[in-house]
């Protein structure tokens, strides 16, 4: 299923993708998409894609570490509608992500890649939105991150995911924050 929707989202999407990545390139200098090393199902690496929407030269750290000046303008309307994650589309077409799942954070995050470990998260798919973006959890606490993102292990079904898609695709939930 989630090949599917995903085939049928980067369909409908594409010329609302390739606009914001028009507008990227000529709001700033660099790349309309972001590659980023993430870990995967099984702690596997796989390259995320998203739209950029810092300025090139930002550090790789994760997004609550990141000065809030380092977003561009377009990138923080981005960023505010969710849409800078259009391209994972692409992550899910090739089976690195699910549409739900627990969000995929960076190799150097090593405590939140253990408490996921010991609590079984490394055996599913990273999605686009999960139960922690939702209830507006960032990366900053692991543990907290990692018992939160557990409860999905527990709660995994077609409605329960729907439900996540919905009220992440209406606004809900505030994901990832750029420090201040």
């Amino acid at each position: 299923m989630d090949i599917v929707l995903a085939l049928l989202g980067l369909l409908v999407s594409a010329p609302f993708l390739a606009a914001c990545m028009v507008a990227i390139r000529s709001g700033s200098k660099g790349p309309a998409i972001f590659r980023q090393t993430r870990v995967g199902l099984d702690e596997r690496p796989f390259e995320c894609l998203k739209l950029r929407t810092m300025y090139i030269g930002t550090a790789d750290l994760p997004t609550h570490q990141v000065n809030r000046d380092a977003v561009t303008p377009l990138g923080k309307w981005l960023r505010r509608l969710k849409l800078d994650e259009l391209p994972q589309l692409w992550n899910v077409l090739k089976g690195e992500m699910s549409f739900v799942g627990p969000r995929p954070c960076l190799p150097s995050q090593t405590a939140l890649v253990l408490a996921r470990r010991e609590r079984g998260l490394a055996a599913i798919r990273p999605g686009i939105t999960g139960v922690s973006q939702v209830a507006g959890i960032d990366m900053s606490d692991p543990q907290k991150l990692a018992e939160n993102d557990a409860k999905y292990l527990g709660n995994m079904s077609l409605a329960h995911d729907i439900r996540l898609i919905w009220i992440t695709f209406v606004g809900g939930g505030r994901g990832d924050h750029v420090a201040s």
